[in-house]
């Protein structure tokens, strides 16, 4: 059994421990959170009555009893708080994203080699089992021609934004904004499905605070180009879709991937599901459990996480949002 700490107790966190404990290579040794109080209330909610508890991150890096660390702090202090970890002995798996830019996230994975421990980034679909057979049926589609990945969701913090709060969502101090948060999905699930593009062409409307509201970006792949849409001051209702000379796959909801629909040419739309669990964070903690048990990173895994970081850091220099962590 895995011993867990967490740090942060927010919502996020929440569902990873849960599912972490479903898995059932996970037990929750250790909870840090500014406030005591907030970390008490988390290991109780959760039943782990012999939890440890911090306030400081030396001195959570010093229990000796820990073997791995959720981090589920804001953007900006991924890197930090991840090298900090991991040279206490500790293997960590990181909220996506995985760091402010490629610079840190590089520096992260160099860390953990030297450190032989296992650093992995929570990107949780690309472990989702219907994503895993959206990428066995993209050849029914035949030759593929245009890709269009999207995800808008209007945030719950934008109001506040409105209102003239500063939220940690649309702040660049926290290495934040809609490409770093819900853009992440589709540049992710555009990696894990065709890998690096050759060619990136970004476009983004920031807000006053320097982050962008929503924006686009095209990836050119040999044979086909790939449009992302990602916005989080506006909803949107249309499903991502797979272009082939074939037929079309149809995607819902990219970041769940609960089914997918395939329609070829004259025939009737085929709908795939398989089975997934209701907290679906739990295939990426078991993604991360193996790679512990193994004692070695899934080099994939590691090369998908650089990639799109490299990514999402040229999408950001092109539409001109920069964080104190580029500097």
């Amino acid at each position: 059994m895995i011993n867990l700490a967490v740090i942060g107790t927010n919502w996020i966190s929440e569902r990873f421990v849960e599912a972490a404990l479903q898995s059932n290579h996970f037990q929750l040794g250790a909870v840090y959170s500014r406030r005591l109080d907030s970390a008490h209330g988390f290991a109780q909610r959760h039943q782990a009555p012999n939890c440890n508890f911090y306030n400081n991150l030396e001195e959570l890096g010093m229990d000796k009893t820990i073997d791995a660390v959720y981090i589920a702090s804001p953007n900006s202090l991924h890197c930090e708080q991840a090298i900090l970890m991991m040279k206490y002995g500790k293997h960590v798996i990181c909220e996506k994203p995985i760091a402010s830019n490629i610079d840190e996230a590089t520096l992260m994975y160099h860390c953990a080699k030297e450190q032989h421990v296992i650093l992995f980034e929570a990107f949780k679909t690309e472990f989702l089992p219907n994503f895993k057979e959206l990428k066995l049926n993209l050849s029914a589609i035949g030759k593929l021609r245009s890709v269009y990945l999207n995800y808008c969701q209007y945030s719950s913090r934008y109001q506040k934004y409105l209102d003239g709060e500063n939220p940690n969502t649309f702040n660049p101090a926290y290495s934040n904004g809609s490409i770093m948060d819900i853009g992440f999905y589709c540049v992710s699930a555009a990696v894990s499905l065709f890998g690096k593009p050759d060619n990136i062409q970004a476009s983004a409307k920031l807000l006053d605070s320097g982050v962008d509201a929503h924006g686009t970006a095209i990836f050119e792949y040999p044979n086909f180009l790939l449009t992302i849409q990602h916005s989080k001051v506006s909803d949107g209702n249309v499903a991502s879709e797979l272009q082939g000379e074939d037929g079309v796959i149809l995607i819902k909801e990219i970041s769940e991937c609960n089914a997918f629909t395939i329609q070829k040419r004259g025939a009737k739309p085929q709908v795939m599901h398989v089975e997934q669990e209701d907290n679906s964070m739990i295939y990426e903690a078991v993604a991360f459990a193996e790679q512990i048990h193994e004692g070695s990173m899934n080099p994939a895994f590691v090369q998908r996480s650089l990639d799109v970081s490299e990514v999402t850091t040229e999408i950001r220099r092109q539409t001109g949002v920069t964080f104190p962590a580029d500097k």
